[in-house]
This record gives structure tokens, C-alpha cells and sequence, in this order.
């Protein structure tokens, strides 16, 4: 809800005390999760804590020269997103704030403090098409027509779901094609109410739905490592943790980019400022590898960087996933990526503090594992409430201090998410990227994404994945004893294995992000990659039983070519010449 809209307030204060973000007010009558306007510039802020007649608030913006005995001011509702077209190719502050309206109200980047502004244009006419007729039947949340919202995504009006009860139906009482702002009435309904295509809700309320459903189709990223070894599902949960500079955001930016889901919902939660900025420099310049139209056509910035207000932090990531349940409703597949919950959590530490409520471990709230296990829920596959299906991704960056993954967001966050992609600052400053050490991640979702893959790319996708996971754990073991005595004191085929393994890390598991071609990795490209890397082996290992000395099967002219399959854009022919090319050399040897 902006300041604008507040029309009646409810029970005025008086500030008590100020530290930080945290106010104190006597006299406020309110509840709750409160929106109130604080001081005389009217700094939005939430209440968070009643006691007696002290209400305790959260401001999300800066305090510096707010006093004791400046008015409160309740609008009476809770912290709201406005939900509408025009929400795709925006770029919003942690309370939805758009940026580019408060840059134009203060003719400066550097925004005032107080300033306000709903979080959709509601004077911009929309062409609304009608999708039902007068006395057609409607629930809540149905489909009433359709907006072009953008070149790439339709927007469906809905009827809102708290206009109807549960299970109850209407008709249409009157609908017309036309020229519509958001907040004029498109549809009446029979029951007296009316359908705009204007809705809020409370962001830190999840929107309903009939059922919760097990995923079963991978979000595809293009990324090989994921896909190829540890996938996760359209409507699953992950979380990329990992130190500074192993490439946590540059991870989150290829999915953005490349991953498979129709609505991009990008939250810098509290990162750095340059990061945002590329992202929003880059998105709008980046052409969809789906249909040829801008990214941002499909995408919604929430930008809380690290030198904006602490509060405003604690909110952007439900204002993020608010968002995303509304584009579920649509039956759309969303794909949300915050960046990063680790400066959410220090945000709720530092709210907590200034409460002087009991400290946790390492000074985090108690209630930190409910925080975060309260976002990532409502994340999953749905059965939305007008029949139609969608899915919300939740992949969420952790930024462990040192490193250290025995940390509480890391540990708390392990508890929920169902797919791992541990970064490795080693990896990274071996120039290893993406970053993903294959040793500590893991994805639950594997058996159960299984028969896609099978389905749409091979039958024996399980079985070469595998296959890959084991050489890399044999790798793993023998390196330990390489360390010890040395890669020449082995036997011959365990020689061989650290060799095939070499082709698995450097041509499989390592991606090009810079490279127009390797940026991007269809599964059936990630499949035959692993198929002639398998291929090798097998061929190698045959010929070592022939009697074939070690340096002269990994000394044929052809192997070092499986590194370029990444690169090639006619990629099937090429795999096809490379596997009859090494099968030829390694038999031409014996």
C-alpha cells in the first residue's frame, strides 16, 4: 500500500524512542504487521512488536534526525504488494517501490527519504480481451481475460481469491473488451463484486491453492553440471552457498538467463551495488534463448543493495516471492533467485538485536530456521485454486562468512532445500567455473526427474550419470594417495582412470559463461558430451587390456578435441567424427 493510498488512518501515536531502524511509539492503536507512516517526513515502517501501549516498529528507511515526538500514523493493513500488469521489465526497491518513478519524482538517483509510489502504474491503459461471457460460471481466481503485458507474457485478470469463498461460484454479470487503467472495473460479477486488474496482498501471506504436487520436470539452466549431475525440479527449492568470489552470483545470473521458466523474479537482497547494476545493465540488452525477445520482457528486478536501508532488506524477499505466487496463479512456471538469504538473515539479526531479544547461535534469532523454512515453502508445484497448474523456483544464494558451511543459515537452510551446489573457493581459484564442488552437492530430486529425461533426451541418462559420479569418486580417492607417492607409482588402469577423469572435470563439469556458445548447454548436448567422454573409456580400457602402454592411449591426436564439444554450435556431427576418430586411433594401437 503507497502513502497515497492510505485514505483513513486509525489511532495516531507518538514517537517514544529511535535506534536505527527500530522505533518505539505510545499511544498507536494498531496490530500486527501494521504499515505506519513515522516522523514528519513519513517514513514507511512496520509494526513488529506490542507492548502495553509501547508499539515497537521496523522503519525501511533511514531514522538520522527523527525525534521523540513526531507523529505515527496507521493506515490500519498490513505490508502489501500491488499486484497488476506492469509488474515485468521493473525494477523495485524491497518494498516494491519502483525505482525509475522515485528517480523521476526526484530528478536525482539518490532518492529523499518519505518519497512514495505505488508499485504499478495505475493511470497506464491496458487493452483488456475478455476470455468468458456474460453468465459464465466463475470461482475465485479464475481466468476473466487477458492483457498483453509485455512481448513475451500475457497477463490473465483474475477474479481475486478472497472475492468469492472457498468452493463458491458466480456468473459474469457484465464484461467488455476496451481500454482499462488497472484500477477500473473490467468484469461484474453477479454476487456485487467487482474484478479489476488490480489486486493486493499481504506479502507475508502465501496466495492460496487447491494442492501442493510432487515436481517432476526439471528446471532446465544449461548448465551441465546441474543438469547433468544434480538437477532440480520446476516448483523445487536450492541453495548455491559458497565464500567470496566463487561465483554464487554469476551462477544465479546464468540461471536468470538460461533456466527454462516463463517469469524471472531476481531479488539482490543486500548484495553489492556493481552486482545489481550488471544485472540491470545486462538483462535488458540480453536476448531470451526462447523466442528471440528481451529478458527483461519476462523478469522483475527487486534491487535492496547493500547501502540501502536494513529493514527494507527483511521484506524484499517476501515483496520477491509474492510476486512470483501471483504469476503462479496465471499457470505460469516462475523461477525466483535471491540473492543473497545470508544478508536477509544478518538483516533479522540486527532487527533482533535493536528488540534485545535472546540471541540464538552467533547472535541470529531463535526463529531464524522458521524464517527461512516459512520462504522456501512457499516454493513447489501447485494446483492453483482456478484449475490450472504452476510453479514457483525458489534458489536462494548463501554467503557463509569464510567459507564456513557449519554456519546457521547454511546448516538451516540444508535442512529445507532439497538440492545443494556447494561453491568451492579452491575450485575458483583454479579458474574452475562454475565453481560446483561435485564432491559436497547433491540434488534429491534425481529419481524422481529421472523419467523426463529418459523420455525426452535418452533412456540410459540415469545410467551415464552415474557413471560419471563414479569415476569422480574414484578420483577423489586416488588423489589422496597421489599426494602420497606420486601419479607414476600407480597401476596402469588406475593411471588411466585419473586421465578420463581429467576430461570429465575440465570438458564436462567446466562452462564458459563469457562464450556466446558454451554460455548455454541443452541437456542432449550435455548427454552427448558425457557419452564420448564414455566412449574414450571405454575404447582406452580395451585397449589397455590388449597390452596398449598408458602414455600411448592418452597420447592419441583426437582425445584432446572432446575439450572443444562445448564450443561447437553443430555439436551432433561433431560428436559423431570424435567417436569414430578415437575409436579408430586406440584400435589402430593393437
Amino acid at each position: 500500500m503507497s502513502k497515497a493510498e492510505s485514505t483513513e488512518t486509525t489511532g495516531d501515536g507518538v514517537i517514544q524512542s529511535v535506534s536505527g531502524p527500530v522505533v518505539s511509539a505510545r499511544d498507536l492503536d494498531a496490530r500486527m504487521n501494521d504499515v505506519v507512516y513515522v516522523g514528519d517526513e513519513g517514513l514507511m515502517g512496520e509494526v513488529i512488536e506490542i507492548e502495553g501501549n509501547i508499539t515497537t516498529i521496523q522503519v525501511y528507511e533511514e531514522t538520522s534526525g527523527v525525534g521523540p515526538g513526531e507523529p505515527v500514523e496507521n493506515t490500519g493493513e498490513p505490508l502489501s504488494v500491488d499486484l497488476g500488469p506492469g509488474m515485468l521489465d521493473a525494477i523495485y526497491d524491497g518494498v516494491q517501490r519502483p525505482l525509475d518513478v522515485l528517480e523521476g519524482k526526484m530528478g536525482s538517483p539518490y532518492l529523499d527519504r518519505g518519497v512514495d509510489a505505488p508499485g504499478i502504474d495505475l493511470e497506464k491503459k491496458w487493452e483488456f480481451e475478455p476470455t468468458v461471457e456474460v453468465g459464465d460460471e466463475v470461482g475465485r481466481g479464475d481466468v476473466v481475460g487477458i492483457v498483453e503485458e509485455t512481448v513475451t507474457i500475457d497477463h490473465k485478470v483474475m477474479v481475486p481469491p478472497d472475492a468469492l469463498e472457498e468452493g463458491e461460484t458466480t456468473e459474469i454479470a457484465s464484461i467488455e473488451p476496451g481500454s482499462f487503467d488497472v484500477t477500473e472495473t473490467v468484469a461484474e460479477l453477479d454476487n456485487g463484486e467487482s474484478v479489476s486488474m488490480h489486486q493486493e496482498w499481504p506479502v507475508r501471506e502465501p496466495r492460496p491453492s487447491a494442492n501442493k504436487k510432487t515436481p517432476r520436470t526439471p528446471l532446465v539452466s544449461g548448465q551441465r553440471i546441474l543438469d547433468g549431475l544434480f538437477p532440480i525440479a520446476k516448483g523445487g527449492t536450492a541453495a548455491i552457498p559458497g565464500p567470496f568470489g566463487s561465483g554464487k552470483t554469476v551462477t544465479q545470473h546464468q540461471l536468470a538467463k538460461y533456466a527454462d521458466a516463463d517469469i524471472i523474479v531476481y531479488v539482490g537482497c543486500g548484495e553489492r551495488g556493481n552486482e545489481m547494476t550488471e544485472v540491470i545493465e545486462d538483462f535488458p540488452e540480453l536476448e531470451d534463448p526462447a523466442n528471440g525477445n528481451p529478458l527483461m520482457a519476462r523478469t522483475s528486478l527487486i534491487a535492496n543493495t547493500s547501502n540501502m536501508p536494513v529493514a527494507a532488506r527483511e521484506s524484499c524477499i517476501y515483496t520477491g516471492i509474492t510476486i512470483a505466487e501471483y504469476y503462479r496463479d496465471m499457470g505460469y512456471d516462475v523461477a525466483l533467485m535471491a540473492d543473497s538469504t545470508s544478508r536477509w538473515a544478518e538483516a533479522m539479526r540486527e532487527i533482533s538485536s535493536r528488540l534485545e531479544e535472546m540471541p540464538g547461535e552467533e547472535g541470529y534469532p531463535a526463529y531464524l530456521a522458521a524464517r527461512l523454512a516459512q520462504f522456501y515453502e512457499r516454493a513447489g508445484y501447485f494446483e492453483n485454486v482456478n484449475g490450472t497448474e504452476g510453479s514457483v523456483s525458489a534458489i536462494g544464494a548463501v554467503s557463509p562468512p569464510g567459507g564456513d558451511f557449519s554456519e546457521p543459515v547454511t546448516q538451516n537452510t540444508l535442512r529445507i532445500v532439497k538440492t545443494f551446489w556447494a561453491l568451492d573457493a579452491d575450485l575458483a581459484e583454479r579458474r574452475h567455473f562454475p565453481s560446483i564442488n561435485w564432491n559436497e552437492s547433491y540434488s534429491l530430486y534425481k529419481n524422481q526427474l529421472d523419467p523426463w529425461f529418459q523420455e525426452n533426451v535418452e533412456e540410459d541418462w540415469p545410467e551415464k550419470r552415474q557413471w560419471a559420479v563414479d569415476v569422480l569418486d574414484e578420483e577423489t580417492e586416488l588423489q589422496e594417495i597421489v599426494q602420497l607417492v606420486g601419479k607414476d607409482a600407480l597401476p596402469d588402469d588406475q593411471q588411466l582412470t585419473l586421465e578420463i577423469a581429467r576430461y570429465l572435470r575440465e570438458a564436462y563439469l567446466q562452462q564458459n559463461a563469457f562464450h556466446p556458445v558454451d554460455t548455454y548447454c541443452p541437456p542432449e548436448k550435455t548427454y552427448l558430451m558425457l557419452t564420448t567422454i564414455e566412449t574414450f573409456n571405454d575404447e582406452a580400457f580395451d585397449a589397455l587390456e590388449a597390452g596398449v602402454p598408458v602414455e600411448e592411449i592418452i597420447d592419441i591426436e583426437s582425445v584432446p578435441r572432446i575439450n572443444r564439444i562445448g564450443v561447437q554450435e553443430d555439436y551432433e556431427e561433431y560428436v559423431e567424427e570424435l567417436k569414430a576418430d578415437i575409436t579408430e586411433e586406440l584400435r589402430s594401437l593393437y
